[in-house]
């Protein structure tokens, strides 16, 4: 029974309406479906609904991120594509197959064939035609895309071993292949992969045995691509092509950027090469300036954290230092203050090693150490381009860390980074830079340490009462918080946590995003008085808590109680060493 006698059988159209679909599925050659969904009819659940009645066919839907590559290549994308059907699942040594025309004899014969060629039994489910459209596009994945790459490029290098009588390329093969079609191709994917896959690195490395790509997701690196080792000269080839660098030079490191556009985006790539024992090693860090300036509040800043940064943007001079570990989003930090005080009547200049983002109405530029083109210097010669807002990179040096408190002293807003373990180490590490502690009280606004974590997967993520161990230590950082704070906290009895178990939207990881833990230390009369007496770490650390600072694992904790992130992701990036 076709599906237009099924549904005219059961009323869902009158003989009229079948008649006239009959005559058009004649004349157009178009499927019964098709039209139906074409007319509104029925909605394409409904329809499919009715239709696995008709053929006593489950009908069944899957996720695209359900499907893996493995099991997609039991069935070749023309043929899929063809005949409108995909494998979905294999338990042991039965595949699921998905059907939009399971009555199709032709697309039966097709299935029967294939499964005798790859030796596979099978089980069909019926699946909607939009469904099936989404599950083909995994048929472009990362792994899918580079291999049809690499076996052209086999082929190619194949052909030219043959016609000149080759038996291996050389290097310097490797750089003209590096601009043909399959390695480009398969650079092309990774890079979109990276982007698509909200990933902030990719690093390209060579091993004893093959080729590793890997992916930074969420601050964690995973293996996305294992390839041939003979093609690496090509892909980095590739990377220094698009990056203009020395494609010869491959014993010094060196670095680069480049841009492309991905989808409606354009992204830009930082770019370094690093020579190994193994070959060079590129590493490109991927920055997309939607991803990297936000508001404050999106970075994980609240309450006296956010009022006291506020404040000190709002001063019209003042050192405003970002400190921690490589990674941990101090850039990001600052320069989302930069997008704050970017407005038409200021002079906004940076000095950056190398410039991450690109921000309209801001002079960036570039130091150049080999040179001689350092922070220190180019700081002397920024003084003297009328500015109003510095943004240095690092103060690495103590002539750097000078000329950036002199600055701040004659009504500038000078930011930095300073690498230090927490926002207490600040000053100390001024006056070991041999900044006169006589300065630092009129220059330094802030102090901001930070850290990024991972933030639990929305989509997964459930609440649990906490155990015995993690309930002793949360009620303890809450014990050390200040007064105030601590008055505003409201615990549910028993304490209640979150966490996830992971699922195909986090790669079940169990997170899905960052979030920064901040502590600042604001300058006040008392931390004046500290500092010209004794500025040692013990009593800056007293009048931190004075103040109502809360530590990186205090934030972390209060994220925790908010179901933002984990426990375990607290002592991960903010637990005491």
């Amino acid at each position: 029974m076709t599906l237009i006698e099924y549904l005219t059988k059961n009323g869902i159209i009158d003989k009229k309406q079948a008649g006239s679909l009959e005559y058009e599925v004649k004349i157009s050659g178009k499927k019964e479906e098709e039209l139906i969904l074409e007319k509104d009819i029925l909605s394409e659940k409904s329809l499919f609904d009715f239709k696995s009645k008709n053929l006593k066919i489950p009908l069944k839907e899957v996720l695209p991120e359900d499907v893996s590559l493995n099991i997609l290549e039991l069935i070749p994308y023309d043929s899929a594509k063809y005949y409108k059907m995909i494998p979905l699942n294999k338990k042991e040594a039965l595949l699921e197959i998905g059907m939009v025309y399971p009555e199709n004899l032709q697309a039966q014969e097709a299935l029967k064939f294939l499964s005798r060629q790859a030796k596979f039994s099978y089980k069909v489910f019926l699946i909607t035609i939009t469904n099936f459209e989404n599950l083909s596009k995994q048929y472009k994945s990362l792994k899918g895309e580079v291999k049809k790459a690499l076996e052209e490029l086999e082929v190619e290098l194949k052909t030219e071993e043959v016609g000149e009588g080759r038996v291996s390329a050389k290097k310097t093969e490797f750089e003209r292949v590096a601009e043909e079609a399959p390695v480009t191709k398969m650079v092309a994917v990774i890079l979109r992969h990276a982007v698509e896959g909200n990933a902030s690195d990719i690093h390209i490395e060579p091993t004893k045995k093959e080729l590793r790509v890997r992916f930074r997701v969420d601050g964690i690196l995973t293996t996305g691509l294992l390839l041939p080792l003979k093609i690496h000269p090509a892909i980095v080839a590739r990377v220094k092509i698009l990056s203009n660098l020395k494609i010869d030079e491959t014993r010094l490191p060196q670095d680069g950027r480049f841009s492309i556009s991905v989808g409606q985006k354009n992204i830009d790539f930082r770019v370094s090469t690093f020579p190994t024992t193994l070959g060079e090693k590129a590493a490109l860090r991927v920055l997309d300036p939607a991803q990297g300036i936000k508001g404050l509040d999106g970075l994980g800043l609240e309450k006296r954290n956010l009022e006291v940064l506020k404040k000190a943007v709002q001063s019209p001079y003042g050192m405003i230092l970002a400190t921690g570990p490589t990674g941990s989003g101090k850039t990001t930090t600052l320069y989302t203050v930069l997008h704050l005080l970017n407005k038409e009547g200021v002079n906004v200049l940076t000095l950056e090693d190398p410039v991450e983002y690109f921000v309209e109405g801001i002079n960036q530029s570039q130091v150049k150490p080999e040179i001689g083109y350092t922070f220190a210097t180019g700081l002397r010669h920024i003084l003297r381009q009328d500015p109003n807002i510095i943004m240095v990179g690092e103060i690495r040096d103590e002539e750097t860390a000078a000329l950036a408190a002199h600055a701040a002293l004659t009504g500038h807003i000078v930011l930095s980074t300073l690498h230090t373990n927490n926002a207490l180490g600040v000053i100390p590490r001024l006056i070991d830079l041999k900044v006169a502690p006589f300065l630092l009280p009129s220059s330094l606004s802030l102090c901001i340490a930070q850290r990024l974590a991972r933030t639990l997967c929305p989509y997964c993520k459930k609440e649990v009462v906490a155990n015995l161990k993690i309930r002793e230590m949360i009620l303890q950082e809450i014990e050390a918080m200040p007064e105030l704070l601590r008055k505003e906290i409201k615990l549910s009895k028993p304490l209640k946590i979150h966490e996830s178990s992971g699922c195909k939207k986090c790669r079940s990881e169990g997170y899905l995003g960052r979030i920064a833990f901040f502590e600042i230390l604001v300058m006040t009369t008392q931390l004046k008085e500290i500092i010209l007496k004794e500025p040692t770490e013990s009593n800056i650390q007293k009048e931190a808590s004075r103040q109502g600072m809360i530590t990186l694992k205090q934030d972390g904790i209060l994220k925790v109680l908010k179901g933002l992130t984990s426990v375990a992701e607290v002592l991960r990036v903010a637990g005491e060493k």
